[in-house]
């Protein structure tokens, strides 16, 4: 059995109400025409800042500003008490730890360091780091403020309007910031832990413990000689590390206590939802910024500063033909943003309609990216000190070494090998035959080189240099402090992104949000006892290399779909053209629909072959040794990580068959229903399952085609249309219907009537849809 009918359009009730504009500095004739209609309830008067009283009659003049505040019936959603309060929280949330202790990284590694290269510019990787930020990191950042803006939900809501078949990318985004929330706040656990230990008068990773006897006598503790203090401090005080991940040994209290204090920190910054968070970022966004100010000028009076500096900066042109640099700076690019977890969607769906979210995407990214850099700077004159550091001890040592065989700090070419006999001649004339020992090597790139990435950069590397400096506690105070800053703001983003999607799915409607938020992190604080053992380091790794870096991928390439194949580019521009009074480039949409996804699909591919070639493990520290080294993952890990992955992405494909077929049950049949939506056409297709002759089904009418429905399975239930006052924004900006270019045609084939082909048809933007 067929059906197929024209799904006309049933127009939106027009909603009651006045509408409010206050128009600053506009021309009279736009004036006489907003004060001539009749929805416009005041139309105010310009003042001059001359101070002569008179208006101007000059549109955006700069001496005033249109101020759109519409009294359409909107309904009742929270919003940033200031455009400010929204600027500090996205970058807050975009500028997080990765900009400090993993860009530095990836920069040297895969751009600099080079001894053969003699050219001072900047790194080879900053190449595909900028390209891969034009292509992919800037254009979904623009996507997801501008999708959130102009349909006012969460993820969830956001994607089931734009389809009901899409309606899992939402709960997949709300997922996967759900399994980062648990881990991410480890790290500001560690960060508290450590902010705590530099109060001490002396930092107690700065020297080795002892090992104390039965009878009074001591030594020092072996395991801390064979790595360093800062290593053994880490892994032996901080984390109770066990041998394997098999090996949990024992629960270490003082990071649970820890963790406990940072979820209720968390919830108490978000227990009024962004009202509270709002206030909150002013200092979390912007204290980071004034520690590494701080930290620059330091870093830059430091000795060796410069060899970190050209260790960063001076390129290996060869790596540029490297797969790997490319994977690793997209990589870096999406998630420095933060891009696919709902939290920008969130964030931007509490924002005025008609707020430019073109030019606050460009800012936050390219402050992102400033970031990056200028931590960089800074994390590699420190970096550069410690490396020098070291250098000139080593070299002491080893002048002090043959100055006490040779009689001279000038060794002798070529040097006796260890171990070897030496016949030394003092100066009487007498001979002396000594063992040669040891001597030290001393290079210093070798150690620019021993640097490293996440918490070996911050916990490792960064406090052994600290532990350098005049006043070492103060400084300690203030790296651990911003840490702390950086990883709670963006840890705000990514329950915000899990909150505002439950709230707008209705899940729990007679639940207030602060006792949801309450629930929310007792239920994350429970799970994340998991990381307070000793192997939870391990499980912490396993969580940070794959709760989110495939599931985000995917999720963002079915985002970049969902709006160039679904919704339609055309009526994403039109939306955007709406909100800022500009309509998007033609370099944006062709990001959006041919760009990004080729960039992420590129990333994903590389990812999963690399994985496939070299496998996946994890970096065991060895105490007998003193260093990490690579153990395979258990059958039991390899099977959770699986199930991260899967449960986050899994939900895309299954909303969207859920969506396309019911399955329709009376008291004697059970019919199967799909139905196939092309254009403007709904085809449903009802299946009989059981013999016996149907009873008559009820009529329902949806969307303005009739459709047979008895009793169908809804995962997400939020058919509410988005408010959004088409007719005022167009009157507003002065915006004329936009006519298909022939560039349109071409690229994206997008037809005068509005729909658009090139891999499946989408709608015309329709205005009624609001």
């Amino acid at each position: 059995m067929s059906t197929c009918k024209k799904a006309t359009r049933v127009p939106a009730p027009r909603r009651q109400g006045d509408v409010e504009m206050k128009l600053a500095h506009a021309d009279s004739a736009v004036q006489e025409k907003l004060i001539g209609d009749p929805r416009v309830k005041t139309a105010v008067v310009l003042q001059n800042k001359g101070g002569d009283g008179g208006s101007s009659s000059k549109l955006g003049s700069g001496e005033g500003k249109q101020v759109f505040r519409p009294e359409s019936g909107e309904e009742e959603r929270e919003s940033w008490d200031s455009k400010l309060t929204f600027l500090l929280a996205t970058v807050g949330y975009a500028v997080g730890l990765g900009n400090v202790w993993r860009f530095p990284y990836l920069a040297q590694k895969n751009g600099g360091g080079d001894e053969g290269a003699s050219t001072l510019t900047a790194g080879a990787f900053l190449i595909p780091y900028f390209i891969m930020l034009a292509i992919e990191g800037i254009p979904i950042f623009y996507l997801e403020l501008a999708i959130g803006q102009r349909l006012r939900k969460g993820a969830i809501g956001v994607w089931n309007q734009v389809s009901p078949y899409l309606g899992g990318i939402g709960i997949s985004s709300a997922v996967v910031s759900f399994n980062v929330a648990l881990y991410y706040n480890t790290i500001i656990a560690w960060c508290l832990f450590y902010f705590v230990q530099s109060f001490q008068s002396e930092l107690p990773w700065a020297t080795c413990p002892n090992v104390y006897f039965e009878n009074g006598s001591y030594a020092v503790e072996p395991e801390c000689v064979a790595s360093t203090p800062t290593q053994y401090f880490w892994y032996r005080t901080t984390l109770m590390v066990s041998e394997d991940i098999d090996s949990p040994i024992a629960f270490n209290w003082k990071i649970a206590l820890a963790l406990v204090i940072a979820w209720v920190l968390v919830y108490m910054c978000m227990i009024k939802g962004i009202a509270s968070s709002g206030k909150v970022v002013y200092v979390t966004a912007t204290f980071p910024y004034i520690v590494l100010i701080i930290f620059f000028f330091r870093g830059v009076t430091l000795k060796g500063m410069s060899d970190g500096l050209l260790h960063l900066f001076t390129p290996k042109w060869y790596m540029l033909a490297e797969p790997v640099v490319w994977l690793e700076a997209g990589t870096q690019i999406f998630f420095s943003l933060g891009l696919a977890f709902g939290g920008l969607i969130a964030f931007s769906s509490y924002n005025p309609v008609n707020n430019n979210c073109y030019r606050d995407a460009i800012m936050v990214s390219l402050t992102n990216c400033f970031t990056s850099m200028f931590a960089g700077i800074v994390v590699f004159s420190v970096i550069g000190f410690k490396a020098t550091m070291i250098y000139d001890r080593c070299l002491l040592e080893r002048n002090a070494t043959l100055m006490s065989i040779f009689g001279s700090s000038v060794e002798p070419t070529p040097l006796p090998p260890e171990g070897s006999t030496v016949v030394m001649q003092s100066a009487n004339g007498s001979t002396e035959t000594v063992i040669m020992p040891a001597i030290p090597e001393c290079d210093l790139q070798k150690e620019l080189d021993n640097t490293a990435s996440g918490t070996g950069l911050a916990f490792i590397i960064f406090t052994e240099a600290i532990n350098q400096f005049p006043g070492a506690q103060f400084w300690s105070i203030l790296f651990f402090l911003m840490l702390f800053t950086l990883g709670i703001d963006s840890q705000f983003g990514t329950l915000e992104g899990v909150v505002t999607s439950i709230v707008d799915m209705k899940l729990f409607p007679n639940l207030r949000k602060e006792i949801l938020t309450g629930v929310l992190c007792l239920l994350c604080c429970a799970i994340s006892m998991s990381f307070a053992h000793g192997a939870g380091s391990y499980v912490f790794v396993l969580f940070d290399n794959f709760s989110g870096n495939f599931p985000l991928l995917i999720i963002a390439l079915f985002e970049c779909l969902g709006v160039s194949y679904v919704y339609g580019l055309k009526r994403f521009a039109d939306d955007i053209e709406l909100m800022t009074g500009k309509r998007p480039g033609l370099y944006w949409l062709i990001c959006w629909k041919y760009l990004s996804p080729l960039a992420m699909i590129s990333i994903l591919v590389a990812s999963f072959v690399e994985i496939a070639m070299e496998g996946s493990g994890y970096p065991a520290w060895v105490a007998s040794k003193g260093e990490t080294e690579r153990h395979e993952w258990p059958v039991w890990a390899l099977v959770l990580i699986a199930f991260l992955v899967l449960i986050s992405v899994l939900w895309i494909p299954a909303v969207a068959i859920c969506s396309i077929t019911d399955i329709i049950t009376t008291s004697n049949i059970t019919i199967l229903t799909t139905k196939i939506i092309v254009t403007n056409y709904i085809i449903t297709i009802a299946i009989i399952l059981s013999s016996p002759p149907p009873p008559p089904l009820r009529l329902a009418q949806a969307g303005g085609c009739e459709v047979k429905v008895a009793c169908g399975f809804v995962i997400i239930d939020d058919n509410d249309k988005a408010w959004f006052p088409t007719d005022d924004l167009r009157e507003f900006h002065g915006i004329m219907p936009h006519e298909v270019t022939t560039a349109e045609k071409l690229l994206f084939c997008i037809r005068d009537d509005g729909s658009e082909g090139l891999c499946c048809p989408t709608g015309g933007g329709d205005e009624d849809d609001t």
